[in-house]
Parts: structure tokens; C-alpha cells; sequence
């Protein structure tokens, strides 16, 4: 899976449209191997992104789960100091 895609379901707050988006994004482009797709595939390359965002949608109003969401803010902080421990950095205070 590409690394700069999140979970994104069942945080509290909820994950906006933009993160669903940009999440979509990531998923494209590591499907067509296009950063930015040239001008004849631009169309369909948005076609793609819009289309897997709905999907996502659909999909996170469709899961259920008896399971308490997630705090954003704690999750980050797991994810920082997961990060300072593979790569040795110092996290932020």
C-alpha cells in the first residue's frame, strides 16, 4: 500500500472530503504511475480520482464497527514517535 496514504475511517472528527480526496489522489497516481499525467490523460486521470473518492464515501457510510474512533491528535503523536524511532530523529516537542 502507498505510504502516504491514511486510514481514513472512523477517526473522531470524521475525515473530511479533502483528506478522502487527497487520499483518492495517491491512490491514482500509484495505479497509473503519473505524478501529474499529461495533457491526453488529464481527463481521465481526474475521471479516476473523482470516481475512487465517491467510492470511498460510499464505502465509509456502508462500514460498521462497535469500536470507540480514534483520536487524530493521539494517532499523530503514535505515528511521530514511530517515525523518531525508525529514523533516530528527535520528535517535537
Amino acid at each position: 500500500m502507498c505510504r502516504n496514504i491514511k486510514t481514513l475511517f472512523n477517526f473522531d472528527p470524521p475525515a473530511t472530503d479533502e483528506e478522502i480526496r487527497d487520499a483518492a489522489l495517491q491512490f491514482v497516481r500509484k495505479l497509473s504511475g503519473f505524478n501529474a499525467p499529461s495533457k491526453a490523460n488529464r481527463e481521465a486521470f481526474d475521471i479516476a480520482v473523482d470516481e475512487v473518492a465517491a467510492v470511498a464515501h460510499r464505502l465509509f457510510e456502508s462500514l460498521e464497527t462497535t469500536a470507540q474512533p480514534k483520536d487524530r491528535e493521539e494517532e499523530a503523536a503514535k505515528a511521530r514517535a514511530r517515525s523518531a524511532e525508525r529514523f533516530g530523529t528527535k520528535q517535537p516537542a
